[in-house]
């Protein structure tokens, strides 16, 4: 199966003070079309970096991030915006809920900012896939945590966007819901076909992908140099 994300040795450092710190150090991998793909290691090991690096938010020093054959590398940041538009989904841990907007307004915005007309039917199918149709009308304040959570996935998903890329998304969620958005996450990926790359510090999170990347102090490691995942 052809590679349809590909990491090539990409180099980030930040400026602290009078201090380099660097965040990534020369991380290369791919990801096959609708692989679903957990990238776990405890905080500072530039899990978050990966993810801004591969949805296009930032660039790298060195290296080069290639999604479906374009190069973020050789992007201006205008190309880059419309490759995010037309490509890719993000969930975050924190909801980013519009709080005096309804459930199904605060997914349709997604559509508004992508400029593409809504499909009626796939709207349809996506919060009925999430089982969220009972809760349109509802605002951010009226819903669970998980229900929350589960609107942004809508949002991350209703303009069909290859890559879903997804960072610490039951970070704020009890056990039962991460269960929950953890299902419907794999369950869109087998369903609908979407690529999906997760960013997690949880290791029973990142056992919902097929393939685990290990990091640690900006690297991809074995899985036996992750003490977390040991001690699972």
């Amino acid at each position: 199966m052809a590679d349809f994300i590909a990491a090539v040795d990409l180099q980030k450092t930040y400026r602290v003070g009078k201090v380099d710190v660097p965040a990534l150090r020369g991380i290369s991998f791919s990801v096959a079309r609708g692989e679903f793909v957990s990238v776990v290691g405890p905080s500072g090991s530039g899990k978050s970096t990966l993810f801004y690096l591969l949805g296009g938010l930032t660039r790298a020093d060195s290296g080069s991030v290639i999604v479906d054959g374009e190069n973020f590398a050789h992007m201006s940041d205008a190309e880059r915006t419309r490759m995010r538009k037309r490509k890719i989904g993000f969930v975050f841990q924190k909801f980013n809920l519009l709080p005096t907007l309804s459930a199904r307004a605060n997914i349709e915005i997604a559509q508004d900012i992508s400029g593409k007309n809504g499909d009626a039917s796939y709207f349809d199918k996506i919060t009925g896939l999430l089982g969220l149709s009972k809760r349109m009308d509802h605002r951010p304040s009226e819903l669970s945590g998980g229900e929350q959570q589960r609107v942004a996935l809508a949002r991350a998903l209703i303009n069909q966007p290859a890559i879903v890329l997804a960072d610490e998304p039951t970070g704020n969620l009890d056990s039962k819901n991460s269960d929950v958005v953890l299902g419907m996450l794999r369950q869109t990926n087998k369903d609908l076909g979407q690529t999906v790359l997760m960013i997690t510090h949880n290791p029973e999170a990142a056992r919902y992908g097929d393939t685990i990347i290990h990091m640690r102090d900006g690297q991809i490691v074995p899985p036996e140099q992750d003490p977390q995942w040991k001690a699972t």
